[in-house]
């Protein structure tokens, strides 16, 4: 398959294949011999890029990931994250300097290369200045053990601190961010998307299925769809529940738009995040070699202007049906304590 190879990562300057392949199920949801095989498959078919996290499956996923590119490292843009507890002791997570400089190690070895690509902050840490962050991050890139770096999950404005800081300080400011983005979820539309524009961030977008709410097994009427995701955030994939009442019906009629397009609703779904201008590659987590044949097809359809204000109809844009489907808690709002006078 070919792809195409004008999309470029930000200001980097780094061409990268629509797709990026994700690899959270690998070593948690998916053993791995036949992670291996899709990770061979998926290079084979010309994606260039891979995106792990050192928490993934603890530790295991880079593992995987390491032992599959074996041979093939200079064809692979390589992106890992930092943040996560790894093992039960509380100071081996963050975004301090202290735990940046070990989980890069760790993560070197397990991947089996000298340098990673893209290190990227899981996600923003509140107990650590974001300018100790920066700063490592630039140290790392100057000996060489990251190329470039990102952030995940980041609110707007961390995203302009983190580039005032490193005009302030003389530092590389993040050159990437990673957020989920779909046709169920479109809060970084408002003001994330105007932010990395601005300062030239390139996106790496996640959940194009939306966790699965996009599969087409949630249609009104349907049985509750069995979910492997249900344990981890209780009452998110709740049909019954009346706060998902407007989000299936949403899912729901995106599934008849599809097909009214002649198109599966993972087509349209994938088929849309690549659509924005803002992304630069969509990051998909396929578990079989079938989910990736899905994915390469689904990365190949063009929507119509037509389509696209027919989706707007049935999904505003910037809507965002719960905070929880940003990708992490909102601080502010976490107890519901912090928001009232005590």
């Amino acid at each position: 398959m070919t792809f195409d190879t004008d999309r470029v990562l930000g200001r980097t300057g780094v061409r990268v294949t629509p797709l990026t392949l994700g690899t959270m199920n690998f070593g948690r949801w998916q053993d791995e011999a036949e992670s291996i095989r899709i990770i061979g498959a998926a290079l084979d078919a010309g994606i260039t890029s891979i995106d792990t996290a050192d928490v993934y499956a603890q530790g295991v996923s880079e593992e995987i990931v390491g032992k599959a590119i074996t041979g093939r490292r200079d064809e692979v843009f390589l992106a890992t994250k930092f943040h996560g507890q790894i093992g039960t002791d509380r100071r081996s997570a963050g975004n301090s300097r202290r735990w940046i400089t070990h989980a890069v190690e760790d993560s070197l070895r397990r991947l089996g290369t000298d340098a990673v690509d893209l290190y990227q902050a899981h996600r923003p840490d509140p107990h650590t200045s974001l300018l100790e962050t920066l700063q490592t991050l630039n140290d790392l890139i100057r000996q060489g053990k990251i190329r470039y770096y990102g952030t995940s999950v980041f609110p707007a404005h961390l995203q302009v601190e983190a580039h005032w800081l490193a005009e302030k300080y003389g530092l590389i400011a993040p050159h990437t961010e990673q957020l989920p983005y779909s046709l169920l979820v479109r809060g970084a539309e408002r003001e994330v998307f105007p932010v990395v524009r601005q300062y030239g961030v390139g996106v790496l977008s996640y959940g194009p299925l939306a966790a699965g709410w996009l599969s087409g097994k949630y249609r009104v009427g349907a049985d509750q769809p069995e979910s492997a995701r249900a344990e981890l955030i209780p009452g998110r994939f709740d049909v019954t529940s009346r706060r998902n009442q407007r989000k299936l019906a949403a899912a729901d009629a995106l599934a008849t738009l599809a097909e009214d397009n002649g198109l599966t609703l993972v087509e349209l779904s994938v088929a849309f995040a690549l659509n924005h201008p803002a992304i630069s590659s969509v990051i998909i987590g396929p578990r079989t070699q079938e989910h990736l044949e899905t994915y390469l097809k689904a990365s190949t359809v063009q929507l119509s202007d037509d389509v696209l204000d027919r989706i707007d109809e049935i999904v505003e844009p910037g809507t965002q049906f719960h905070d929880r489907d940003t990708g992490r808690d909102t601080p502010s709002l976490q107890p519901a304590a912090l928001r009232r006078n005590q």
